[in-house]
């Protein structure tokens, strides 16, 4: 009997054990959950803040705000660290803007909660802006709002074809913050203009096109570039430049470079003539490129891609090397430049 109690007593400790362990493990997990909104780690050269409210869209927190600040001028002074990346988590957001749920709750029970987001918001996005060091924004799908106050001021952005932007803020009764009064006008023409007025959402390529982000690169390189710039060995801010312009899409060197000059001087010359003057030099520049080289080639290619593109659609099994090594052949172009017959 003794024996059989003693059995029953361990039994019940292990039990009470197990118990108590989960119960800490739970604890430990909530804790967690809520310090982990962003991430602040030491990667190689860089220090990297990674948004980690991916449900949320990664909208940012008074919470968030804090860390981000007091890490980044941590990093700032540590002679170890030679850039700061900044990206979202989950491929959906960068960062869709500020918790503005929270805000309207807290307008009623606490006001200094308004007051000390915006005010310490705005003291990150200077923050930001002054960084002595190298600052790299992975703007990788929805950016808008808070979430360009912690990329457009920065060095360096990256956008890719997923890149949606946008400063909707007058849509909800609130105004284009996080410095857009600075950032926007200072766009191309009036365009700053109208994304602040209309809320309007630039997409992918048109981000970078914008000014709004400094590279674009195609998403399935983007975690090659972060490893690539963690690798760097204590970098300038040149070494930094110069990894992201060899992932750089520059769209305009797939193009023929003759097409390119004959372009531009068309739209040059087109400014100052009337359409009937237009479309007779068209004509003549329709013929000079009928007789020419780089049409023909083109038509060509483009004809051989896409017989080639419908094949692996059709055979899983032609091998993916085919496909790459298309796009490294560069197209056979006649170097001469057309005449221009515009008088």
């Amino acid at each position: 009997m003794g024996l059989q109690r003693l059995c029953r007593l361990m039994s019940r400790f292990n039990s009470y054990k197990r118990t108590n362990i989960i119960l800490q493990h739970l604890k430990m997990s909530n804790h967690t959950d809520a310090a982990a909104e962003v991430l602040l780690e030491r990667k190689g050269c860089a220090g990297v803040i990674t948004l980690n409210r991916p449900r949320f869209l990664n909208t940012l927190t008074l919470g968030m705000i804090r860390q981000i600040y007091a890490q980044l001028k941590k990093w700032e002074q540590d002679p170890k660290t030679f850039l700061i990346i900044i990206k979202g988590a989950g491929e959906k957001a960068f960062c869709a803007g500020g918790d503005i749920r929270a805000l309207s709750e807290a307008r009623n029970t606490n006001q200094k909660m308004l007051q000390d987001l915006f005010r310490e918001e705005y003291i990150l996005n200077n923050a930001i802006d002054s960084c002595q060091k190298p600052y790299i924004a992975l703007i990788h799908g929805i950016t808008m709002g808070g979430g360009v106050g912690v990329s457009v001021h920065g060095q360096f952005r990256v956008a890719t074809e997923k890149s949606v932007f946008a400063m909707p803020e007058t849509a909800i009764g609130l105004f284009p913050d996080v410095g857009g009064g600075y950032f926007l006008p200072r766009l191309q023409g009036k365009l700053g203009y109208f994304l602040a007025l209309t809320g309007f959402r630039l997409k992918g390529r048109d981000v970078y096109t914008a000014g709004i982000a400094t590279h674009f690169v195609d998403f399935e390189k983007l975690g090659m570039l972060e490893e690539d710039l963690l690798a760097l060995k204590s970098p300038s801010k040149e070494n930094i430049a110069d990894v992201l312009e060899t992932y750089h899409a520059k769209v305009i060197k797939k193009m023929s470079p003759t097409s390119l000059k004959i372009t531009l001087r068309q739209l040059m010359e087109g400014s100052s003539k009337t359409l009937p003057e237009v479309l007779i030099m068209e004509y003549r520049l329709s013929q000079a490129c009928m007789k020419g080289h780089d049409f023909h080639e083109g038509v060509r290619a483009a004809e051989a891609f896409e017989r080639c593109l419908c094949s692996l659609a059709k055979s899983p099994e032609v091998p993916a090397l085919l496909l790459s090594r298309l796009g490294e052949t560069p197209a056979m172009v006649n170097p001469a430049i057309y005449h221009f017959a515009c008088t």
